[in-house]
């Protein structure tokens, strides 16, 4: 089972995501780091990815390679993460058959109803909280 965990701007959201995701990971669980940029690629892969890429061709090229996709919602938004999300990422996001596991956490002028306002942590619990429901599922 191949997760990517996509984020950008300095990689923290996806850093917290890589270091719970690994500790509850099967052996033959791998996380892909996929940043917009190196530094949110490099902090994933120092948190316990087994992989990463960085930029538009690594994400593009990836998404339709993975079983899961985690991250902000913003990934799925053209000019998300302040401008670093490009069209083509997130239309390959949108595209790919993974099933994606997302934060509602956006700075894209992106409000989504009826998700309430949770600090980061809990949504990150939620989020490996499902990523483990949809492992159980595929087994």
């Amino acid at each position: 089972m191949r997760i990517a965990v996509i984020d950008g701007q300095g990689g923290g959201i996806g850093k917290h995501i890589t270091e719970r995701l690994r500790k509850i990971s099967p052996e033959n669980l791998e996380l892909l780091a996929l940043g917009t940029n190196a530094l949110a690629t490099s902090v994933m892969l120092k948190s316990g990815a087994n992989e990463g890429a960085s930029g538009e061709n690594a994400i593009i090229y990836n998404a339709d390679k993975v079983d899961i996709i985690v991250g902000p919602i913003s990934i799925m938004f053209s000019y998300g993460m302040l401008g670093e999300l490009t069209p083509r990422m997130a239309e390959a996001v949108a595209k790919s058959p993974a099933q994606k596991i997302l934060i509602p956490l956006s700075r894209a002028g992106v409000d989504v109803v009826g998700v309430k306002a949770e600090p980061l942590p809990h949504f990150i619990d939620e989020l490996v909280d499902k990523v483990k429901t949809f492992l159980e599922n595929q087994s």
